[in-house]
């Protein structure tokens, strides 16, 4: 195995007894199990791992956690591969392939970064300012700017991982197993209570894998956590989730976790089991222990590669044994740095010096960096990194008095790492999610947690809570777990607070939001607040010159804290920036909004098995397996699968079309029409209540027959038809389209629950219950007299629109004597059981009339040359009954009826308005592009005004021609004239006729 330059020789939670072989940018690299990806690059000397987005400067690795910007990674190959990873979170596996993102020809040697020569041209908010005008010319930018947008590249092939969804409850879920989070835990579960205990890294313990010489309970943190973890994982009452991301807190303590189950095994290792887990928990209280995150300073040039947070330097060297450089200067305004800078220099770094923003730093940990030798220069500011694509060095000078500039004395150090410290941000995230505020301290300068919203039982904790001494966070994690158990019902834990030695007491912070330079912000060196989007403290400048001070306003002009981070490093710095700018206080500028998720969530996640035949319920008729056996070709209406149509030997779809809509016309065919919604409408209020849904009369109709309805919503647009019928005085049999079976049901169900509640009346979906097939042509009546004899089928005795229980080939039946072909038809209903023998006694005894089976599409075919519409189809929402030439069906002694207010607006009665029409083609063999947009006047290129499209488009074999149904503007008015159809291509013309195409009397419904 090749040697990695900057692996110590010992120590970190990496298992050097496994190592593991990975490339990045196709050169081959190893690292250790427990690697991550970011710090298996460090420990092999790779600094430069992206370019940023807008001047695609050379970027290295900021951080060590959720809140890296600039270690972005395509990861994996073909179908599994993922852009936008951070390197931070990326656990190394063997076999890992990463390339860098954001960059061509290659890392090194990037042409985008000619960006930078132009970036005077490019500040914030010139793509409003450019792109404007002309007005004609967004088409030729906007190809340049989509190919220029976007990181990374997203699979073409069909995701091939499994993924999975759990539900769970618990007394208490705690967010966050770093110290506060354990001791919560701890005290909760000794208590009995259920909880659930969440952290998005591989291992618990949080900043405590990190610590090197605080001791917990007198044994070392990273003990003290092996034992604590130990004693949770026995807790018959507690579950352990790590690499589990808690992304959205929603109302009533509803939280939304994403598990990575098996992403750290790898493609192949993990393939027996989901690669990730969406979990939806419910808890009764929600701890958030979510901890704080390191602020950047802000000082000229800061994006260097090898510009780090002194934080994640201090995790790299004490969790990974990785050295994120060999020669360091560490700029503060805190005595945390100094933590960073005693281990690094434990760790075989060369700390050059630390840079204290700050004149007289006392506390014990700038103590014990002099007593280690570290030279420690106060009053001082790095000025200016040099080095392009690493870190060569720094330029620091002295402050003035004031700490607002720099003198003239200058002192150059080289060094291949510069690390900052300005102060720590608590994690608010979910705390914001629940809509809570966020208030401001001057203690730690920065926001904290406000009050909870009334119904969001939680609690805030350790550094998500601004506290950040271990020992306090310990006592403030007992606590909260404790009462909060208390709270629920469970004995208080009446153990102590884990004791804490060998934790130095630290200074007061200095806020120091821009560094000062020798030369003005925006000028020189770039001053980066926002590393994802390229945002600069000069940016910042522009949009309070510009009036962009709002918070919102200015979160838009500069597109700071809009990328996949949402600001984590980037936030405070920039709402302080504008505060000076103001001359406010930091709260009043505002505070922008963190928005699920947390982090960014696979698709894969929320689909979980739902996909592929998993993506909605399939259901099947009775005769399904029929359908099957008889070479029925299927095509899926809302969750059915319904016979598209029946080809025979050699037939292609047109002609098997052709065949099935003859026949319903010369003989007798049969169709599966089991998928109508169908719902059981009862009670004393049913008629009453038909009335109000319906756009024409109900009460009055009489039991054994039926009605077409229509629906209408509350704007008066169509909403659903189908017939219903009274099966007795309050009792009726409702029937829906196939589509709309859901929403007619949640809008009767609406309707009564909210608005009549007093009506007596009681809906049942009722669509599994009954099998329909519809028999129509000419002999159907003659074919179903063979298999009856209780049912009399004459004209007289049973008459269309109404409907006779009777029995049919020895089973209970009850059939409708309906049409939507225009044929004589018959629906015979019954039960699913019975379905399949009804059917084949009705095939069977159908032989010798030559009985054809049909689909959905000849269905279409047969009801649009009748001109009989399709909800969905003929109309879009927009569509009244009125536009359909359906003004018989509006019923004129109904005083009301749902939408009928609004068939009363101006805008329903405009002369404009598109009408239900037919259109017949030229050239009767040529068919009309379903959704085709129509002209009146052809010109030679567009745009051209549409007064239309087509609706339903169809080849039919009884008018021998194509025709067509459609909306047209004004379109009843236009009767015979020629409109027209352009295509690529070519331009079709087309005659306006009324939409009727075959037996226009309605003669043939009665055989």
């Amino acid at each position: 195995m090749t040697a990695q330059k900057n692996r110590l020789g010992q120590g970190g939670r990496i298992d050097r007894t496994k190592p593991l072989r990975f490339t990045f940018d196709g050169k081959t690299y190893y690292g250790y199990q427990g690697d991550t990806l970011a710090s298996a690059l460090l420990a092999n000397g790779v600094s430069l791992v992206g370019r940023s987005f807008k001047y695609h400067r050379p970027r290295g690795i900021l951080s060590a956690g959720a809140e890296e910007p600039n270690a972005l990674i395509q990861l994996g190959l073909g179908d599994r591969t993922e852009p936008n990873l951070r390197a931070t979170q990326i656990e190394l596996y063997d076999g890992l392939v990463a390339e860098s993102q954001n960059r061509w020809p290659s890392l090194t040697t990037d042409f985008g970064a000619a960006n930078s020569i132009f970036q005077k041209f490019i500040p914030s908010g010139f793509y409003y300012k450019t792109f404007m005008w002309p007005a004609k010319g967004w088409m030729f930018y906007e190809k340049f700017i989509r190919q220029a947008a976007g990181l990374g590249k997203g699979p073409t092939e069909q995701d091939p991982d499994r993924y999975d969804k759990l539900y769970a409850s618990c007394d208490l879920l705690i967010i966050g197993a770093g110290p506060s989070g354990l001791a919560a835990a701890l005290a909760a579960g000794r208590s009995g209570a259920r909880v659930i205990l969440v952290d998005e890294q591989q291992e618990l313990g949080g900043s405590l894998l990190s610590e090197r010489t605080a001791e917990v309970d007198g044994t070392s943190a990273a003990d003290w956590v092996a034992g604590a973890v130990a004693e949770l994982a026995a807790m018959p009452e507690v579950t352990l989730l790590s690499r589990t991301v808690a992304w959205a807190y929603y109302d009533h303590n509803s939280v939304s976790l994403m598990e990575r189950v098996t992403d750290h095994l790898g493609p192949v290792a993990g393939a027996k089991q989901p690669r990730q887990r969406l979990w939806r928990v419910r808890a009764k209280e929600v701890i958030l222990a979510t901890g704080a995150i390191e602020r950047p300073l802000v000082y000229s040039d800061n994006d260097r590669p090898g510009c780090m947070l002194a934080s994640a330097a201090r995790t790299y060297v004490n969790r990974y044994g990785s050295m994120p450089g060999q020669r360091a200067v560490i700029m503060t305004n805190n005595d945390g740095a100094y933590r960073a800078a005693l281990d690094l220099s434990e760790a075989g770094v060369t700390v050059f010096a630390v840079v204290d923003l700050r004149s007289d730093p006392q506390g014990e940990l700038v103590k014990a960096a002099r007593a280690k030798g570290i030279e420690i220069i106060t009053g001082h500011a790095i000025t200016g990194v040099k080095g392009k694509l690493a870190v060569t060095g720094v330029d620091i000078m002295p402050l003035t008095a004031d700490g607002k500039g720099v003198t003239s004395a200058s002192r150059h150090i080289h060094c291949d790492l510069v690390l900052s410290s300005g102060g720590w941000q608590p994690t608010v995230h979910l705390h914001s999610q629940t809509r809570a505020k966020v208030v401001w301290s001057d203690d730690i300068q920065a926001f904290v947690p406000g009050n909870k919203l009334p119904g969001q039982n939680n609690r805030s904790i350790g550094g998500a809570h601004g506290v950040f001494g271990l020992a306090d966070c310990l006592a403030e994690g007992h606590a909260a777990g404790s009462e909060g158990a208390a709270r629920l019902g469970f004995g208080a834990q009446s153990g102590q607070a884990p004791s804490v030695s060998g934790e130095p007491a630290e200074g007061a912070l200095l806020p120091v939001w821009i560094v000062p330079s020798d030369k003005p912000v925006g000028q020189g060196g770039k001053h980066f607040v926002d590393y994802q989007n390229d945002v600069t403290a000069a940016d910042v400048m522009l949009a309070h010159r510009e009036g962009y001070r709002s918070v919102e306003h200015l979160k838009r002009y500069t597109t700071m804290g809009m990328a996949t981070d949402q600001g984590k490093t980037s936030n405070v710095n920039a709402l302080a920036i504008m505060a000076g700018l103001r001359n406010v206080e930091i709260p009043s500028v505002g505070t922008t909004t963190f928005r699920p998720p947390y982090t960014p969530v696979t698709l894969g996640t929320f689909s979980g098995i739902d996909k592929g035949d998993f993506l909605d319920p399939i259901r099947k008729t009775a005769m399904h397996q029929w359908h099957e056996q008889h070479g029925a070709v299927f095509e899926c209406v809302a969750q059915w699968h319904r016979p598209y149509y029946y080809p025979k030997l050699g037939e292609t779809m047109h002609d098997a079309v052709n065949r099935e809509v003859k026949a319903a016309r010369t003989g007798v065919t049969i169709v599966d029409a089991s998928t109508l919604g169908k719902i059981d409408i009862q009670g004393p209020d049913a008629a009453w209540f038909l009335n109000m849904v319906y756009t024409n009369a109900w009460t009055k109709l009489e039991p054994g027959r039926c009605r077409y309805g229509l629906m209408l919503g509350e704007d008066g647009m169509v909403f659903d038809d189908g017939v219903t019928s009274r099966i007795s005085e309050n009792h009726f049999h409702m029937t829906t389209t196939t589509g709309g079976a859901p929403r007619v049901m949640s809008w009767l169900e609406e309707w009564h629950q909210c608005e009549w509640p007093d009506k007596k009346v009681y809906f049942t979906s009722v669509t599994e219950q009954w099998s329909v097939m519809a028999l129509n042509g000419p002999l159907s009546r003659k074919l179903l007299e063979e298999l009856t004899t209780d049912i009399p089928l004459d004209d007289a005795t049973f008459p269309f629109m109404s409907f006779k229980d009777g029995h049919l080939a020895g089973v209970p039946v009850r059939i409708f004597r309906i049409s939507f072909t225009g044929e004589l038809s018959f629906e015979v209903n019954c039960k699913p059981s019975h379905a399949l023998h009804v059917w084949r006694a009705l095939m069977q005894a159908g032989e010798k009339y030559d009985i054809t089976p049909y689909g959905t599409e000849a269905m279409h075919v047969l009801r649009a040359e009748k001109g009989f519409i399709i909800v969905g189809q003929e109309t879009d929402g927009t569509i009244t009954p009125y536009d359909l030439g359906m003004d018989w069906i509006m019923a004129k002694s109904k005083t009301d009826f749902l939408g009928r207010r609004s068939l009363t607006r101006e805008d329903t009665k405009r002369p404009d308005r598109k009408h239900l029409v037919g259109l017949l083609t030229d050239n009767p063999n040529e068919v009309l592009l379903e959704g085709g947009q129509i002209v009146a006047h052809v010109k030679d290129r567009p745009p051209m005004e549409m007064i239309g499209h087509v609706t339903s488009s169809y080849y039919s074999p009884n008018c021998n021609r194509s025709i067509a149904l459609a909306l047209v503007k004004n379109g009843r008015n236009r009767m015979g004239e020629t409109v027209y159809l352009p295509y690529e291509g070519k331009v079709i013309p087309a005659k306006i006729t009324e939409p009727k195409f075959f037996d226009s009397e309605g003669k043939r419904i009665n055989g």
